[in-house]
C-alpha cells in the first residue's frame, strides 16, 4: 500500500482481496472444488498430477492439514512410530498424529505401509474421525456402519469409488470438499473450523480464508527472483495465475519476461499472481502504465471518477472510496506517475468491457 492511502487500504475487506475465487452455483464444478481445497490451508497441492494415486503417507498429511493440528505440524519428525516410517520420513510427523488420533490404522508387525495407495474405506475412517465420530458410535460391523453413515452424509458426492478402490488426488479433492461442507457430530459445519463459510445453497464459500494474513500487492519486475518477494517456499505453494490454477514452473516462466503482481497468504501457502497487461476475459487483471490524466465528475469536483494511462484508450473507473482517495489531490498519485493497476474487468451483453480499479502499486 502506498503513501497516504496506506491506512485506508489496510481496511479493505477479504472479499475484495481474494482475487481468484468466484462462487459457482454448480457443486460439481471440479475447478472450483480444487480451488477451495487448495486454499483451505493447502490440504493438498491442486496444481499438478491430479490423476495419480495418493499414498497412505500423503493422505495422513492431508488429514492433518485439514484439522486443527495443521498450525502445529512440525517440519520433521523426531520419533519413528512405525518400523517402516523412520523419523526422517517426509510425512513422519503427520503419520504420528494420524496414528495417535486413530485416523488411520497400522498393520501387523508395526508397519504403516506409507507408500501403499489409500483406499476409500481407509480414507473414510479419517474423514469420519475429523467429523467427531469414534468406533463407539457404530454398532456391530463397525467398518460397514461407518461406511453407511459416510454415504448417508453424502461424503461420496462426485466421488465414484467403491470402498476397496484406491483414490487419486482429484478423488481427494472431492472427498475433502465434501468434508468441508458436512456437519460434524456436534452440528457445526466442518469448514468453519478452517475459516470457511457456507452459502445459502450449502456450498463452501472460501472468502473467509483471505484474512489478515493476506499480503500484497507486490510487483515482481521482469527477471525477478520469486523467493525475494515471497517469504515461503514457492515450489510448495498452491499457485493461481490470472485466476486459474497454475504451477511454480509456469509462474517462474512468466516472471522472466513480464511484470507480475502477486498476493499471498503465508499461512495457507497460497499465491495469486496477475500478469501485467495480459488480457483476461473477465475477473481480476493487472495493467501497467503512466498516468496520463485523472478525471473528475462535473458534480463532484473533489472526487476523481476515472483514470487514463498513456497510450491506452480505456477508462479505469474509481468506484470505491479507497481508490478515489488514492487518486485524489489528497492522495499520493499524480499525473506522470508509473503505476500498476489491479482491476476487476466485467463485460456486458454487447461485449463492452469495464475496468474498475480495486488496488494499485506505484513505482
Amino acid at each position: 500500500m502506498q503513501g497516504k492511502v496506506a491506512a485506508v487500504m489496510a481496511a479493505v475487506t477479504a472479499v475484495s482481496a481474494i482475487m481468484p475465487i468466484q462462487v459457482y452455483a454448480a457443486s460439481n464444478n471440479q475447478d472450483y472444488r480444487r480451488r477451495v481445497v487448495g486454499i483451505a490451508g493447502i490440504i493438498l497441492n491442486t496444481s499438478t498430477e491430479m490423476s495419480r494415486t495418493v499414498t497412505r503417507a500423503e493422505f495422513a498429511n492431508y488429514l492433518v492439514k485439514a484439522s486443527t493440528y495443521r498450525d502445529y505440524l512440525p517440519v520433521s519428525g523426531k520419533v519413528a512410530v512405525y518400523n517402516d516410517v523412520p523419523s526422517t520420513h517426509e510425512y513422519a510427523s503427520s503419520i504420528r498424529i494420524a496414528a495417535k488420533e486413530n485416523w488411520l490404522n497400522g498393520y501387523l508387525g508395526g508397519l504403516f505401509k506409507p507408500d501403499q495407495a489409500i483406499t476409500l474405506k481407509e480414507a473414510s475412517r479419517g474423514i469420519m474421525a475429523l467429523l467427531g465420530y469414534e468406533d463407539s458410535d457404530f454398532e456391530g460391523d463397525i467398518v460397514g456402519s461407518r461406511m453407511s453413515l459416510f454415504y448417508e452424509l453424502e461424503l461420496n458426492e462426485d466421488l465414484d469409488r467403491q470402498p476397496t478402490e484406491v483414490l487419486t488426488k482429484d478423488d481427494c479433492v472431492n472427498l475433502f470438499y465434501n468434508l468441508l461442507k458436512t456437519e460434524m457430530k456436534t452440528g457445526t459445519v466442518y469448514g468453519t473450523v478452517l475459516g470457511c463459510t457456507v452459502n445459502s445453497d450449502g456450498e463452501i464459500n472460501p472468502m473467509g480464508l483471505a484474512d489478515t494474513n493476506l499480503s500484497g500487492p507486490k510487483l515482481i519486475e521482469k527477471g525477478g527472483v520469486l523467493g525475494n518477494y515471497i517469504p515461503f517456499n514457492v515450489q510448495e505453494a498452491s499457485i493461481f495465475v490470472n485466476g486459474d490454477a497454475s504451477s511454480y514452473t509456469a509462474l517462474r516462466s512468466y516472471v522472466q519476461s513480464n511484470y507480475v503482481v502477486v498476493y499471498y497468504n503465508q499461512t495457507a501457502r497460497t499465491i495469486w499472481a496477475y500478469i501485467a497487461d495480459e488480457d483476461v476475459q473477465t475477473g481480476r487483471c493487472a495493467i501497467r502504465g503512466t498516468i496520463e490524466n485523472i478525471y473528475y465528475s462535473s458534480t463532484e469536483v473533489m472526487t476523481p471518477s476515472y483514470v487514463v494511462l498513456s497510450g491506452d484508450s480505456e477508462e479505469y473507473q474509481l468506484d470505491s472510496t479507497e481508490m478515489q482517495f488514492a487518486f485524489s489531490v489528497y492522495g499520493s498519485l499524480r499525473v506522470g506517475d508509473i503505476v500498476t493497476l489491479i482491476c476487476e474487468k466485467t463485460v456486458d451483453s454487447n461485449d463492452n468491457a469495464t475496468y474498475s480499479i480495486v488496488d494499485y502499486i506505484a513505482d
